[in-house]
């Protein structure tokens, strides 16, 4: 039998969960990358005008879906019209599948927290250690599901009491020791030539290129097509401003992106001159980044304070993600929360295996020349996303037309960016969302790089 719909207690705990969403490992471990790449300072002029304009619209639309109709992506679309209630599924299958290997990622974070604060991160800046740890079999198991355990817990206790009150501790901590971090970083000797270079604009090396590629960061950032905006603007009472909130969000999660390279490109070019900022992901955090806290002063305590700050950052995505699916379960087929939560958990501890799996018994197994991870990967952030994200301003500019959203936003007041919504979301969003999806695929098949 279904349970009564939680909401959030206000504005203050929306945007605190909805900006928890946000900001995840891809702000940490993807946007520095981007950055030290595309020229510094003329990635992030790009990024943050696309922010104020592409991310603002598509988020913009997606909460006033659900608040609109007070239900998850499945559900709202059907209600809205039944004709688009397959996008709904589209979305609802998009945190169904990253999931189960963010929280694989989320156990490798664990595993390096619990590494640096029992004084044994000189171990961790071995060339070896990464891939010893995640070649194994029944620790990397252990630390996946430790995380997601953690993450179905919170989830456990409702909307108010779970995924609101950790977010109102974990963001504002989170963005103390992003602040704190980025200040050692930018501290250090040698740092300053990395700074420069993360801040100043670039021109020669704009193109684009630059922009699909601060797009790209952007779209996934902000947690837009997997249906975690439109439930959590389902949560969302009518008195709070859409538009007030959204503008919060984007500065929580430009912030820290912003940070993440304050805090990892100096360091970088402290360590190596900038000739490390060409890997991303797994290698920079897991294997660059800890040689550089073991040759630095007191890199052992920066090492266990960065590690939090990625842990914290991860739960917090992962909650949201959670969060979705269970809410998908409640209000597809009437389930109570607890119920929810342990099918969610059961799901991810099997789906995870896979990709935990992949990068060491299962190494020989590959779906398009990717292990288990990057393919969940690819299909999830390259493919379905930017074709939910493309059907959703189809619907919303020419099915229920963007006056259906306008109304549902001046509710909480007036709508000073409408016409910027309205031109964004039927022409321009959806041709800049085509180009990512075929300029993703194309990076993902090797044919161009981003």
């Amino acid at each position: 039998m279904g349970e009564k719909r939680g909401s959030f207690t206000g504005k203050i705990g929306f945007v605190l969960a909805a900006a928890g969403s946000a900001v995840g490992l891809g702000n940490i471990w993807r946007f520095p990358y981007l950055a030290a790449k595309y020229g510094g300072g003329i990635f992030l002029l790009v990024y943050l005008i696309l922010a104020v304009t592409f991310g603002f619209a598509l988020m913009i639309a997606e909460i006033a879906i659900g608040r609109k109709t007070g239900l998850s992506a499945i559900g709202a679309f059907k209600k809205l019209d039944k004709r688009f209630t397959f996008v709904g599924y589209l979305e609802a299958l998009v945190p169904v599948i990253i999931l189960p290997y963010y929280s694989v990622i989320g156990g490798w974070v664990t595993k390096y927290l619990a590494v640096f604060t029992t004084g044994q991160g000189k171990a961790a800046a071995e060339d070896s250690f990464f891939d010893d740890f995640v070649s194994g079999i029944g620790e990397p198991i252990f630390w996946y599901c430790l995380f997601i355990g953690v993450t179905a817990i919170v989830v456990l206790f409702g909307v108010q009491k779970g995924v609101e009150k950790v977010s109102k501790i974990m963001m504002p901590v989170l963005v103390v020791l992003t602040l704190g971090i980025s200040i050692y970083s930018i501290t250090l000797p040698g740092a300053w030539d990395g700074v420069l270079y993360y801040i100043t604009p670039n021109f020669k090396n704009f193109s684009a290129t630059t922009v699909l590629a601060a797009m790209g960061q952007l779209f996934y950032s902000m947690s837009l097509s997997m249906g975690i905006m439109i439930t959590y603007g389902s949560y969302m009472k009518k008195d709070v401003s859409i538009e007030k909130s959204v503008k919060q969000i984007e500065i929580f999660d430009t912030g820290v992106a912003f940070f993440a390279g304050l805090m990892i490109v100096p360091a970088v070019f402290v360590f190596s001159g900038g000739k490390d900022m060409d890997q991303k992901g797994a290698g920079l955090m897991f294997e660059t980044l800890p040689k550089i806290f073991d040759t630095i002063p007191g890199g052992s305590v920066l090492g266990a304070a960065f590690f939090l700050l990625v842990l914290f950052a991860a739960l917090t995505s992962s909650i949201s993600l959670t969060e979705t699916v269970v809410s998908f379960l409640q209000d597809k087929f009437k389930l109570g929360r607890k119920l929810s939560c342990l099918i969610v958990f059961l799901f991810c501890m099997l789906l995870g295996l896979p990709s935990s799996l992949g990068h060491g018994v299962w190494s020989h197994i590959s779906i398009l020349g990717l292990n288990f991870l990057d393919f969940f990967d690819f299909i999830s952030n390259s493919v379905i996303m930017p074709i939910v994200a493309f059907l959703t301003c189809i619907f919303i500019g020419y099915i229920i037309k963007p006056k259906s959203v306008v109304d549902e936003v001046e509710i909480g007041g007036a709508f000073k960016r409408k016409t910027l919504f309205t031109v964004m979301i039927k022409y321009i969003a959806p041709v800049c969302i085509i180009l990512i999806l075929v300029s993703s695929v194309l990076d993902a098949l090797g044919i161009m790089k981003i």
